[in-house]
């Protein structure tokens, strides 16, 4: 009969509750930019503008959506 080798069991450190707020920290997505009203209603005149230029037809209300998506990336 062959003996084999005894394995020791290794045991993991225990988490500190500062290691898991890191390792948190790295598996959260970050907050999403939020534009300001001005910003979006001049990124909207901008898209107006070439939309006309295009001449293309459109509304007010999908220039402002668009400016919207646009800044928020």
């Amino acid at each position: 009969m062959m003996k084999t080798a005894k394995t020791k069991t290794v045991r993991q450190p225990k988490k500190t509750t500062s290691d898991a707020k890191a390792s948190r920290a790295r598996i959260t997505s970050p907050a999403k930019y939020v534009p300001r009203e001005d910003e979006i209603r001049e990124k909207a005149r901008e898209i107006y503008y070439e939309r006309i230029a295009r001449g293309e037809h459109g509304t007010p209300e999908d220039d402002w959506r668009e400016a919207e998506e646009i800044l928020r990336g």
